[in-house]
Parts: structure tokens; sequence; C-alpha cells
């Protein structure tokens, strides 16, 4: 995509004006940022994915049984008929992974690193309906699907913006309200990470969120700690050879501090290791549990190619790649593989097209380390078979 072209998606300003001038810095409302649009997915069809064990789904009542009352699914077919006529909404996660009409709309969003995208989450709220004031720690473009969402803005908020007591949402206390607009089908509205919003539906509306992810320091320091600990031996110990008599064997001396951080500089200033957790981290899914394949060899990946097999990306699994040295790293569904850098235009063909097949593998099909890579994917369950 060229960043400099454009895009009717961002109201006419280009992606590199776009991460320049707005990206994690201010809201942009983008009247008819897909035109004519119509929602791939009806309330009807969003309900029923609720009924589902493996759809993750909130229900949110304003006036339930308690103020905000909230109920997660799977949902009986019933519990619908029983709800109020108007001030409730109903969440439901990673509605891409399911509905591949819904995940086609990320393609509109490609001049973003894919690997940043979490998901797409659809609400479907009756007049109304709400989830109340709030700010998410991440970036959102907020798409309307169907019907009207009346949004407002407010303040930049923080870990010490005073909250509602509510044991299972984030609702503000205090929400000061600036820009308004009201959204219809085919707008959209980008709103940085800690912006707070609210937004009310008009009549029955079904809005698309784009989230991002972005692990918060705690959860890099954790994790990525956690990773490291797995090449080190317990020998790798606090030393302090030639250290100096001290005076007072209670203090702690400026010196160990200084062997302590040099301890740790060792292995946190290890880039490939670096990389490897982080792409792992970034790509592991969602949806563990669903990205499972079968057992299969090599020779019979092959066979299946050459009598028109066609190879797709599990909507569950997240693909991204990145150069070491002269070698390549493939990030598949939280797992690495370290390739030779001859493979690069495989990787980028694997990471990015919407199917396989002996026509785009071509020559690819002949090289021992294509096709092994081939095989363990499917395996892995990163990629399927079209027919399945």
């Amino acid at each position: 995509m060229n960043p400099d072209i454009p895009l009717q998606l961002l109201g006419g300003i280009t992606a590199r004006e776009f991460l320049r001038d707005y990206w994690q810095k201010k809201p942009l409302l983008i009247r008819q940022a897909i035109p004519d649009f119509e929602s791939p997915i009806d309330p009807d069809e969003l309900a029923g994915l609720t009924l589902e064990e493996e759809i993750e789904s909130r229900l949110i009542i304003e006036n339930g049984v308690r103020p905000w009352e909230l109920r997660r699914g799977p949902f009986a077919e019933d519990e619908f008929s029983k709800l109020p006529e108007t001030e409730w909404t109903l969440l439901v996660q990673a509605v891409d992974q399911f509905v591949p009409e819904v995940s086609e709309l990320l393609d509109n969003f490609r001049f973003l690193p894919s690997w940043r995208i979490d998901d797409v989450m659809i609400s479907y709220a009756a007049p109304g309906g709400s989830v109340g004031p709030h700010f998410d720690n991440y970036d959102v473009f907020l798409l309307q699907g169907h019907g009207k969402r009346h949004w407002k803005i407010g303040q930049m908020c923080d870990t010490d913006s005073p909250l509602l007591e509510h044991a299972d949402l984030r609702i503000l206390a205090d929400f000061q309200g600036s820009d308004e607009w009201t959204l219809e089908p085919g707008d959209m509205l980008y709103l940085p990470p800690r912006l707070a919003h609210w937004g009310v539906a008009v009549d029955d509306c079904l809005t698309y969120s784009v989230g991002f992810r972005a692990p918060s320091a705690a959860e890099v320091l954790t994790h990525f700690t956690d990773f490291l600990s797995q090449f080190m031996s317990d020998e790798e110990r606090y030393t302090d050879a030639d250290v100096q008599p001290v005076s007072d064997p209670h203090q702690i001396q400026r010196d160990a501090l200084d062997r302590l951080k040099a301890l740790l500089a060792e292995h946190m200033g290890d880039e490939r290791l670096l990389l490897t957790w982080f792409g792992q981290f970034m790509t592991e899914p969602r949806y563990p549990e669903m990205v499972t394949g079968p057992e299969l060899d090599e020779a019979e990946l092959l066979d299946s190619l050459e009598q028109g097999a066609i190879l797709i990306r599990n909507p569950s699994a997240r693909l991204a790649w990145s150069e070491v040295d002269e070698d390549l790293l493939l990030f598949a569904s939280g797992q690495s593989r370290l390739l030779p850098g001859r493979l690069r235009e495989l990787l980028k063909l694997v990471c990015a097209a919407d199917a396989l097949h002996i026509d785009n593998l071509g020559q690819w099909l002949a090289n021992d380390d294509a096709r092994n890579l081939l095989c363990e994917l499917v395996k892995q369950g990163s990629l399927g078979f079209a027919d399945e």
C-alpha cells in the first residue's frame, strides 16, 4: 500500500498523514469511511453467535437487577426475548475469526502492521443502549454498521481517573464531554488510547470496533523475563569477585547495584531473544484451542496440492515475520522458526495471501525447506485446507 495515496477510509488523507497527525494523538471523525456500507452480519446473526460455547460475549443492561448489570455468554436462545425494549447492549468479541466477511474488513487497515490488530468486536444496542462512559488503553476504530449511534468524547484518562464501583465494568465516574457526533452506516470514528468516550444508540444499531494489541509494560517485563529464564542455567548468579572490604556490613553498596544491573543488562539487551519473544507474544492466538492441525507428511501435502487442494490461514491464527542477520524468523500463532533468507518471498506470500495453491506456490514446492515449512504450518493448524 502506497502511504502517500489519499484513502477514503481516512477521509481523504494519506496513511502517512494519519499516522503523523492522529495515530495515538487525537481523534478523527470520518464521514462515509466506507461509502454505502452494508453490514455483513445482521443483529439476529450476531445474537445467534452468542449461543455457541466458543464465542466470547457479554450483555450489559443499564437498568437491570442492578445498575449496569453484566451477563456473560453463552446465552440461551430465549434470553433475548426477555430483555427490555431499550437500554441494553450485546458485545461479541473476535467476530472476524468466525465470519469471513467480517474478517475481510481488516483489509482496509493494511496501512498498519497486521500483528498489531487484535480483533473485530461487534456490538448490538437497543435504543438508548450503552456501556457507559469509559476509556481504553489501546487504539480503536469505531465503524457504524447499522442504525445510528451518538458518540461523545471527553478527557484523557489514566489509572487515577475515578470509576464507578463495579466488579466487572470500568465506567468513568466523571465524564467531561467535549465534542459529539451521530454516526450513520459507513461513518467511522478513530480514538487514540486513554481518551474518554461514550456511545449511546439512537435506534437499533450495530457498531464494529477494530481494536489493537498494546501490551502493558508490566506484561512485557513479566512475560519476557519468563521467556528469558528458559535459556539461563542455575549457575548464572549474582557474583562479586574482587569485592572490596566494607566498613558497614549492613549497607548495600553502589557497586553491588552496578553488578546487578550488569547481570540484567547482559540478558535483557539480547535483541535476538527480545525479537523472538516479541514475535511469539504478539502472534499468540486469542483462542489457542482453535489452532490445531492434522498429522501429515510432506508427500501427502504435495499430493493434495497437486490434486487442486487450497491452503488458507486459520482465522484464529496470527502470522508475522522479521529479519535476523542473514536469516529470517517466522512467527506463527505464538511459535517461531528460524529460516534461511532465500525464503523471504515465500514468507511474505504465506503471511499475506488469501489462499495458497499449486499456482502461486509453484517453484517453492521443489524446495525442501519450503515444503517442510508448509507442512509444519498445516500440522500446527496455522494453515488448513479450504474444504475443511
